[in-house]
């Protein structure tokens, strides 16, 4: 039985001896300083959670939960209406249109040209209003 409380007193010496360590850590300045920190950190967390429970902030904490319900649900609506949409094929049509417009205007050219065409379209409707007018006198 001796050796076994040897090597009981042994371990117990040990530990002893480690917890003498740390204690010893923990005196050092490195170590004081962060416990400081971490204890200005407690105090900081402690003084923010007691600003959350104000009647103002849980107010504000429950509009942005409504607000962002709100934003869901309308997101939601928005893309079961571009569904609709594009199952009726408007929205290709739509496309389809705006490139016809859009060849249509490239196809007219500078705006100088279409000035000119608009100038023409003038005299020639001039020149067709003084033919008629010629056949009635």
């Amino acid at each position: 039985m001796a050796p076994e409380k040897t090597s009981k007193v042994k371990e117990i010496k040990e530990t002893v001896s480690c917890a003498v360590e740390i204690i010893r850590q923990i005196k050092t300045p490195g170590v004081l300083e962060s416990f400081g920190k971490v204890m200005d950190t407690g105090v900081i967390a402690k003084e923010i959670i007691e600003a959350l429970k104000t009647p103002e902030m849980v107010k504000n904490i429950e509009n942005f939960r409504i607000i962002s319900e709100n934003i869901n649900e309308s997101s939601t609506k928005m893309q079961n209406i571009l569904k609709q949409l594009e199952a009726t094929g408007i929205i290709t049509e739509t496309k389809g249109l705006v490139q016809s417009a859009k060849s249509t205007v490239d196809s007219i050219g500078t705006s100088q040209e279409l000035h000119d065409m608009s100038t023409s379209i003038k005299d020639m409707f001039k020149s067709v209003k003084a033919l008629v007018d010629g056949f009635r006198n």
